[in-house]
């Protein structure tokens, strides 16, 4: 895997202190942000100058139900190529759920969801990791995300989950320590014990960002400065292997350069305090394994065999997970035949599947209806309004939804500024009472239309003004070819128009 170095999140916001920050060894890119035919002259100059550019996706869906979809596909290969990535990354999460598989609304959550680690979803992600793979130009790296809510009934622990992934489908990792502090927090989940069961010869790189506590909850907002548990969690990643590539997120609330530069060098001394953590453990285990050797020439009696660290003295950690069932004593999977293997276990099919990570004969479609129906029913609840469905945590539902509708306004009044400049004070209040009852089904410009479109037909404002104002703007864009094509000059205008009124 090539070596990345320390890196940030480019951002249109920081582009210029990015481009004069020392020691960028690699930037990366929110593959939806980017057009691949108009590359944002700054993206241009780091890459003229050896900067490696990585396309990160948000939106392709791969823990949904539904096989990931073409378009999507092909648009991030192309920003691939435009950019010369050499990976690309996205999400172990699913965005959106309904439609034909269930017979049900499509709905957007507009955020990424966890998926349930169970056998059916874990089948149903690996092959469309496999059909993404296939689909892309260089190799894809998958990421964990951060969760609020747990699933009733999983079946396996994250680290356990992730392995498995890893192993049935050849896919690197991106590994978000900010992440694991997250689902610590508010699943009561140990990053230790899912660093120990990472398969961490597939990490890909490592992501590092900022959140805040409230009432008990994390919320990884990516707008505030990484705190010590953080950290903490990166030095013991460090401390076990040694991590091809570190990067500090920031989306939000930017800092000033100095600041963000004091980040990237604590991060930079989280990881050489994991290296010194890494070498003494490779000492203190030499020094096992040669007074293992001493024991054995001189008669004296060895560790025990079920002691599988000692046995070779690395210190190295067993398989996990069903993994460690297909593999004897020296950690190699036994071949095909042999008394050992899943073929005398479970039959022929099932052997099939365990040596090559396929799902079982004739029940993928099955399981992709199963987690289809599984994820539009907790959509449903999180976006429409609708009961939470049997074993999920209400509380946390709860926080889910308003982080849900929340983040939704503030995207909106990202990609339509001219809303809160109209409505002014009354845009949020505005829209979060829109966003409870009204799903998201078609991105976040169709949402500012909807949105639009329902205070006009009489929610409010009462302001004359405004609603003028606004019916002009949603006159524009609701048409066959809008009546101005530069964004900047309406959004002056409006502004403009506004300021007159008071």
């Amino acid at each position: 895997m090539e070596r990345l170095g320390t890196g940030i999140g480019w951002r249109p916001e920081i582009a210029d202190a990015v481009e004069r920050m020392p020691g960028i060894d690699w930037v990366e890119a929110v593959a939806e942000n980017v057009c691949p035919g108009h590359l944002p002259e700054s993206l241009q100059r780091l890459r003229e100058r050896g900067v490696t550019v990585v396309p990160h996706g948000v939106s392709l869906g791969l823990g949904g139900a539904d096989r990931p979809d073409e378009g999507r596909l092909a648009a991030l290969a192309e920003r691939v190529e435009a950019l010369g990535s050499p990976l690309v990354t996205e999400h172990i999460a699913f965005v959106r759920a309904g439609g034909a598989l269930t017979a049900s609304p499509h709905l957007e959550a507009g955020h990424l969801l966890p998926v349930p680690r169970t056998r059916d979803a874990l089948d149903v992600l690996c092959e469309n990791v496999r059909i993404a793979q296939r689909a892309l130009p260089v190799p894809l790296a998958v990421e964990n995300i951060a969760a609020l809510f747990s699933w009733p009934g999983e079946e396996m622990t994250e680290g356990q989950f992730l392995y498995e992934l890893a192993d049935r489908t050849g896919v690197r990792l991106l590994i978000d320590v900010a992440n694991l502090h997250t689902n610590h927090v508010n699943r009561g989940e140990d990053p230790a014990k899912a660093l120990a069961e990472l398969p961490l010869e597939a990490i890909a790189y490592v992501h590092v960002a900022g959140g805040f506590e409230r009432d008990g909850v994390w919320h990884d907002s990516h707008a505030h400065p990484v705190p010590r548990p953080v950290l903490d969690v990166l030095t013991d990643l460090a401390s076990r292997v040694a991590p091809p590539g570190v990067l500090l997120e920031r989306d939000e609330n930017f800092p000033e350069p100095a600041e963000l530069e004091g980040e990237l060098a604590s991060i930079r001394r989280a990881v050489e305090a994991g290296a010194v953590e890494r070498v003494k453990t490779g000492l203190r285990a030499a020094g096992s394994a040669a007074a293992l050797r001493a024991g054995t020439a001189t008669g004296g009696r060895g560790p025990e065999r079920g002691d599988a660290s000692a046995r070779d003295g690395s210190g190295a950690r067993p398989a996990h997970g069903r993994h460690s069932e297909t593999r004897g004593d020296d950690g190699e999977r036994p071949a095909a035949g042999s008394p050992s293997s899943r073929d005398t276990e479970t039959g022929a099919a099932e052997a099939t599947r365990g040596v090559f990570g396929l799902p079982h004969p004739g029940r993928a479609g099955e399981a992709r209806e199963r987690l289809g129906l599984a994820q539009a029913a907790l959509l449903s609840a999180l976006v429409a309004g609708t009961p939470a469905p049997e074993g999920f945590d209400r509380v946390r539902l709860g926080v889910q939804v308003r982080a849900l509708a929340a983040k939704r306004a503030d995207v909106v009044a990202k990609v339509a500024p001219e809303l809160p400049v109209i409505l002014g004070r009354e845009y949020r209040s505005a829209f979060l009472d829109y966003a409870q009852t009204r799903p998201m089904t078609g991105g976040y410009r169709r949402d500012a239309l909807t949105f639009a479109e329902h205070l006009l037909s009489g929610a409010r404002p009462a302001d004359a003004a405004a609603l003028r104002e606004l019916r002009r703007w949603w006159l524009e864009r609701s048409g066959p070819a809008p009546r101005s094509r530069r964004p900047a000059q309406r959004l002056a205008r409006a502004t403009r128009r506004v300021l007159l009124r008071r």
